[in-house]
């Protein structure tokens, strides 16, 4: 096969590459240029795309003997990626980046591309694994990134390739230092790519500016602190709340509820926080077809962590594919705006990725929910 290696400079999509390299296909990697005005080196393990990234990728190409180039999607990821970012804090939900540039910028824009230039499969260096088109966790859990990756659909899923997902993470830089790849001790990026300094409220607050609002007691409606913009908070955040006197009760306080139409931002207990309902737009099932009706799932409600039996069932409404989703137990931290992704209930088969959707309302009604599923199953990891 034809297979295009997307080559971010790091450690994994190196190994990805060479292992699609090992299996014969005919590779040629491809470096994403993400930032209008990329730094020339990065900041340790923060941020990517760089220009220093960019050259780690053209060194590894050379070792492994491909052809190279670099491609520039940095208006389109602009407008797909951090425009969409920006634009759902100031709208108080907490988005998760890596699943919309999965979405619209890898697995779509860049896919695209590939097979208009004749290519028939995109390989990655995710942590996920991939058999006979049905999306799976990674063997390492640690890295599994499956999770970013239940947004793609079984057409876009039929065009990957993760060589990597059933290898632990030491194992694949041990094989990048025998293969002679100078990446084989680069350091992981982490956080947001495109916010190297890792201020995430500096960010945002440049780009979205003041807006005031207040910041109330869940009990009782007080009036606790004043603050600048809801972009400044997430539900669950418990640190940088504002609030100079402590609780009543000498318990710590969370944001329970963000309005973004009057600005107020709800804090309350822990109790507050727990969510026993969830319902999700934006509905993809990576077999390709909806549920007839109700499947029991794990679902998980972060990237690493917030795992709970549940009922999940498709429903239409207005046009619009989506998923109710009746919990077992209690999730806390439940953000709008993340990604609701279902895992098979099955423990022999619990690996096997069913659908996702976008969180766009919770409900912390016990009523809500549904019996437990499993005796022993699930809480957060």
């Amino acid at each position: 096969m034809r297979v295009l290696a997307a080559m971010s400079g790091g450690v994994d999509s190196s190994v990805a590459a060479a292992r699609a390299v090992d299996a014969g296909h005919d590779v040629v990697g491809v470096h994403l240029a993400l930032s209008t005005a990329p730094g020339a080196l990065r900041s340790g393990s923060r941020g990517c795309c760089s220009r220093e990234d960019a050259s780690d990728a053209r060194r590894v190409a050379d070792v492994l003997g491909i052809p190279f180039y670099v491609w520039d999607f940095a208006d389109r990821f602009k407008d797909d990626v951090i425009d969409e970012f920006v634009g759902a804090y100031a709208a108080g939900e907490t988005p998760n980046p890596c699943l919309t540039c999965n979405e619209k910028i890898k697995f779509a824009a860049l896919a695209q591309k590939a097979v208009a230039l004749g290519f028939d499969a995109l390989a990655t260096g995710h942590y996920a694994r991939l058999t006979d088109g049905e999306l799976r966790r990674a063997v390492d859990e640690d890295k599994d990134q499956s999770y970013v990756l239940a947004v793609l659909t079984a057409e876009q899923l039929g065009r990957a390739m993760f060589p990597i997902g059933d290898t632990p993470k030491g194992e694949i830089r041990a094989e990048a230092a025998r293969r002679g790849l100078a990446v084989a001790e680069k350091p992981d990026s982490h956080d947001i790519c495109f916010i190297p300094t890792g201020d995430t409220r500096a960010f945002l607050g440049a780009r979205i500016g003041i807006r005031p609002g207040a910041v109330v007691d869940a009990d009782t409606g007080d009036r606790l602190a004043d603050h600048e913009g809801v972009h400044g908070f997430t539900i669950g955040q418990r640190k940088g709340l504002g609030i100079e006197a402590p609780a009543a009760d000498g318990r710590p306080r969370y944001v329970t509820d963000i309005d973004p139409a009057s600005g107020t931002v709800t804090v309350g207990s822990a109790e507050h926080l727990d969510v026993w309902s969830i319902t999700a737009h934006r509905a993809v099932w990576t077999s390709g077809e909806a549920p007839d009706g109700p499947v029991d799932a794990m679902v998980q409600v972060r990237a690493h962590g917030g795992l709970a039996p549940a009922r999940a069932t498709p429903v239409t409404r207005d046009g619009e594919s989506m998923i109710e989703i009746a919990l077992a137990e209690p999730l806390t931290g439940v953000a709008r705006g993340q990604a609701a992704v279902l895992y098979a209930p099955d423990p022999r088969h619990g690996d096997l990725v069913l659908g996702s959707g976008r969180i766009a309302t919770t409900d912390s009604d016990p009523a809500t929910g549904v019996p437990r599923l499993r005796a022993s199953a699930g809480a957060d990891r």
